[in-house]
């Protein structure tokens, strides 16, 4: 989309001898091995970010927008004075030599004018925005790990997804630009504080029939759940935006995290959502159930989607919120849902389509549900998925699929996942279903989701059994 360049107009205790004509002054990190952004929300004429580069001398010549389209061109100036008007192609910009520092303008708004408003792109009301920091930031399109970055903002209170040090500048490295997640302008903050963890939330906009403490305490209510899946919240800082959408009733419309260093994790909420609504809401946990895996690399989205949805069920019981028979019949319901997407297909070829269909979604959920029998199962009922979550995390923050088979196969004390995870691949999607719900004793009757004796009720029994959740110390505004 192209749009007009404009000379910023910015106040002078910001920038000495600012003019359309004039080189204007950059503001110099005082670490002369540092990118120094300064990226200022303003109001007029439309709600925008303004974002000025300062560059390190040896800087790459290329820059580039990890998701492209929302700028058009960058201004770029030499120390002699020297300006370029410089096109953005494909998302990328090259430099010529001697570039000090680049300038650019993001128009929030202009989604609402010729794009469509999103996650990524932008939305809000008012003064309270969101966007994905990828849709924005320029960065290099190499980032060597020994390049840094400072980052300010101003012009607005903002909620990214790193910790801002006591001057309010977020010290960082190239490559955290790389995914740079989700980040919030305006808009009002609360706290939601366990033992070992806190999220920092930011709501942007106006609910009417919420308050900002309702909110948070819906948020808190999802990270205990979390932990009755992990022994510790996965992160000791989190950030999450809450978006109002108007028109809507629904609790949450739509969750996403995105995996910047720390992940950020945005919901959409129906701006005419209840309190009681929040009851059977299972975005929010859903979410935060993402962050009890490592990120897979490359993405195996059967994999990370059916842990999350495998545990949103399991995690609800165990913290009394639905009951077992409540649990099994999400579970049973989107299996049938997800049969239905499938077909006659086999799960290899459901999952090597659409990543995110509902097909995707159920047959990842019904292999971690196999994998926790079976492991329960080898173990004596002392080991369990979970487990094996825990020692991914004591290995880092991102996976493969190769390494989460292993991990399987050391908690399970014995090869198991290679086969498992071919006899659900090779075979028509769902197939296993049946058999494995019976030996659990889980029957799908006319009234509902009965229990009967079988050969797994033990073990079934111990998967629903509630976790341990430590009281949180609560909720600050």
């Amino acid at each position: 989309m192209s749009r007009a360049h404009r000379c910023p107009l910015l106040a002078l205790v910001l920038f000495v001898g600012l003019s359309c004509v004039s080189v204007p002054g950059p503001r110099l990190s005082k670490d002369p091995a540092t990118l120094r952004y300064t990226v200022t929300f303003v109001r007029e004429p439309t709600r925008a970010l303004e974002v000025e580069v300062v560059l390190v001398r040896g800087t790459p010549r290329v820059f580039r927008f990890t998701s492209p389209g929302g700028v058009a061109s960058v201004s770029a100036y030499r120390e002699d004075g020297a300006h370029f008007e410089l096109p953005v192609t494909e998302g990328r910009v090259v430099l010529p030599s001697d570039i000090r520092f680049l300038r650019y303008r993001y128009d929030l708004e202009a989604p609402t004018r010729s794009r469509r408003q999103g996650l990524f792109a932008g939305m809000g009301e008012g003064d309270a925005w969101h966007v994905a920091g990828r849709a924005y930031l320029i960065r290099p399109h190499q980032t060597p790990p020994d390049l840094r970055v400072e980052l300010a903002v101003e012009g607005a209170d903002a909620l990214l997804p790193w910790q801002p040090d006591e001057t309010g500048l977020y010290r960082l490295r190239a490559e955290d630009l790389v995914d740079s997640g989700f980040h919030g302008f305006g808009g009002r903050r609360c706290q939601v504080v366990l033992p070992d963890a806190m999220l920092d939330v930011a709501v942007l906009g106006h609910f009417r029939q919420l308050d900002d403490t309702q909110v948070c305490g819906w948020l808190k209510q999802a990270a205990e759940e979390v932990l009755t899946v992990r022994r510790t919240f996965p992160y000791p800082r989190i950030t999450v935006r809450v978006i109002p959408v108007p028109g809507h009733e629904g609790p949450s419309l739509f969750g996403m995290v995105l995996w910047s260093s720390p992940p950020s994790i945005s919901v959409l909420v129906g701006q005419d959502a209840s309190a009681a609504s929040f009851a059977r809401d299972w975005v929010a946990l859903h979410e935060m159930l993402h962050l009890a895996h490592p990120a897979f690399l490359p993405r195996v989205p059967w994999l990370s989607e059916g842990l999350a949805t495998y545990y949103t069920e399991v995690a609800r019981v165990r913290s009394g919120r639905q009951s077992a028979e409540r649990g099994w019949e999400e579970l049973v319901d989107g299996f049938a849902r997800g049969r239905r997407v499938a077909g006659a297909r086999t799960m290899e070829e459901v999952v090597s389509g659409n990543g995110f269909s509902p097909g995707t979604y159920w047959t990842g959920a019904l292999l971690a549900l196999h994998l926790d029998v079976e492991i329960r199962r080898a173990t004596g009922n002392r080991r369990h998925l979970e487990d094996v979550l825990e020692l991914l995390a004591e290995r880092g923050p991102s996976s493969t699929l190769g390494a989460f088979g292993v991990a399987v196969d050391a908690v399970a004390g014995q090869p198991l996942f290679d086969a498992l995870l071919a006899r659900h691949l090779k075979r028509a999607a769902f197939v296993e279903q049946e058999g494995l719900l019976q030996a659990l004793g889980v029957t799908a009757e006319s009234e509902g989701i009965q229990f009967v004796p079988a050969r797994d009720s033990l073990l079934r029994e111990a998967m629903e059994s509630r976790g341990y959740i430590r009281e949180s110390p609560g909720i600050r505004r």
